[in-house]
């Protein structure tokens, strides 16, 4: 990794993070006099309301058929970093139960993963739709696993002893469905977009969260309280976000387009 090349290669240059907060995570690991630009958008579909048939109470939807709202505002940058996968679960979806929604038609009742790849498939015609590949590169990065034990993000799932990776394949999860299904979409497109595929990669670093860590405890009740809530979703800085930005600047070199041709520093 030259950092003085990747950055000076961006200098005046716009790049955009799209999708969750695994994504604010890469943001948050680059700073230089270039324009990075951070979009909250963890399904990368449109999130939107329905009123119910009284008409006073609206209920929250995800249109599967639908970019986000503010994807007009990125398409023109010079570097899209996507990603989703996070949310994409039984809980955060309202169980898949009357919230995933096409046009009019909201689904009684709809899987998990067969609502990701419909979205999945409306981001890929988006792309092929509204990217201009001598402007653009787009960038694909993939599922970062998670480490809890004994639960759960809210059911007092834990990370905080992890204090060294694994070290033996033995222990990693099988590669996620969801990378599957991405990887069947991008076969599909016309649009050539860089797979930044880390699944595997983050597996190991089990001892990478910021568990109880995020901030300081100033009493033995607040210090046992972090114990129940802990966060083994995200990395701490510097960590693993920061690997993938080094394997960010390397996908660019690869790919020999626009700055990244010949060498800066």
């Amino acid at each position: 990794m030259n950092a003085t090349d990747f950055l000076e290669r961006l200098r005046g240059k716009r790049i955009v993070f799209v999708g969750d907060s695994q994504n604010r995570n890469m943001w948050k690991s680059l700073d230089y006099n270039c324009s990075l630009q951070y979009v909250s958008a963890p399904f990368l579909v449109s999130e939107t309301s329905i009123k119910l048939e009284n008409g006073t109470t609206a209920t929250e939807t995800l249109r599967l058929d639908l970019m986000h709202k503010k994807s007009w505002a990125f398409r023109d940058a010079d570097v899209i970093v996507f990603n989703t996968g996070q949310w994409w679960n039984y809980e955060k979806t309202s169980k898949g139960e009357n919230y995933y929604q096409e046009g009019t038609f909201v689904y009684p009742k709809l899987k998990v993963l067969k609502a990701f790849e419909k979205a999945l498939n409306t981001w890929g015609k988006w792309v092929d739709q509204n990217i201009d590949t001598n402007r653009t590169q787009v960038i694909f990065k993939g599922y970062s696993f998670t480490h809890f034990k004994s639960g759960q993000w809210n059911t007092g799932g834990q990370c905080h002893k992890e204090t060294e990776p694994n070290f033996s394949e033995i222990f990693l999860r099988k590669y996620p469905t969801k990378m599957k299904i991405v990887e069947n979409v991008l076969r599909r497109m016309k649009t050539p977009v860089i797979y930044m595929n880390i699944s595997k990669l983050t597996d190991y670093r089990k001892d990478g969260h910021p568990s109880i860590y995020r901030t300081e405890y100033k009493t033995e009740e607040e210090r046992v309280a972090a114990l129940h809530s802990q966060d083994c979703s995200h990395w701490c800085l510097p960590g693993v976000p920061d690997v993938w930005n080094q394997l960010m600047y390397a996908s660019l070199l690869k790919s020999g387009q626009g700055p990244w041709t010949k060498r800066v520093y």
